[in-house]
């Protein structure tokens, strides 16, 4: 474990510039076992980050324990709250336990707006241990307005993110079109990762990662929300985009 840390710090060093990606950057998310064949398959630079849904390992956590040392990029540390997609029906206690333990190989850690008074202790030690914070809201029936996007990532600043995470099921135009303008519209700091879910989803994760998403999420294994790229097309993808 001791020399993947060193790896990941370096990680941290060289694409990061105060806790944030240089550019928009895609992340595979490892949320399954066959995620995590997946991730351990990939050859260093398929994609910029890893998420560790560790809520879906807290059953048994060793396979994902053995896996860390030999992942190839660096990781973004996720125990999701039930209610915004989580799973185990994980307890406060819990889900604190698990974001500790992680911590050490993490360069982000991801908390809910929704978790932040439950979870100050995480939020505290990621930024003693200088890891980046990545607050993040999930709508998985809707896009809400713009005034209520705008509101949760007013209560996410109250704890200085470095990054703010919008995930909302997109089924019309005028949804996109919301996530669109919510992206293009705030203010820089702190930087925002939007995403679409459902019928706009895929053309969604595309425009807004050209239009200044800094993390746009794609699946390892298999398909864990409708509107997903796969996370290595994703890369190859938004790269044919910027060479036009």
């Amino acid at each position: 474990m001791r020399a993947t840390i060193g790896r990941l710090r370096t990680a941290r060093a060289s694409k990061m510039s105060a806790s944030l990606p240089i550019s928009s950057s895609v992340v595979g998310t490892v949320h399954s076992h066959a995620a995590l064949r997946a991730a351990l398959r990939l050859k260093e630079g398929a994609v910029d980050f890893l998420e560790l849904r560790v809520d879906h390992f807290a059953g048994d956590l060793d396979p994902l324990r053995r896996a860390v040392p030999k992942l190839r990029a660096p990781l973004i540390v996720t125990v999701r709250h039930p209610r915004e997609g989580g799973a185990g029906g994980l307890t406060r206690r819990e889900r604190e336990l698990l974001y500790a333990e992680f911590l050490r190989c993490a360069v982000f850690v991801d908390v809910e707006v929704r978790s932040l008074g439950e979870l100050g202790t995480t939020i505290a030690a990621a930024r003693a241990g200088q890891v980046g914070l990545i607050v993040s809201d999930h709508y998985f029936k809707t896009t809400p307005s713009l005034a209520r996007l705008r509101a949760r990532r007013a209560t996410a600043l109250t704890v200085r993110p470095d990054i703010f995470k919008i995930a909302t099921l997109t089924r019309t135009p005028a949804h996109f079109a919301a996530l669109l303008q919510f992206l293009t519209t705030a203010k820089s700091s702190p930087a925002i990762s939007a995403m679409g879910m459902g019928a706009f989803g895929r053309i969604s994760r595309l425009a807004l990662a050209r239009a200044g998403s800094v993390l746009n999420y794609g699946y390892l294994g298999e398909v864990q929300v409708p509107g997903q790229w796969p996370a290595v097309e994703l890369k190859r993808r938004l790269a044919e985009l910027g060479e036009g």
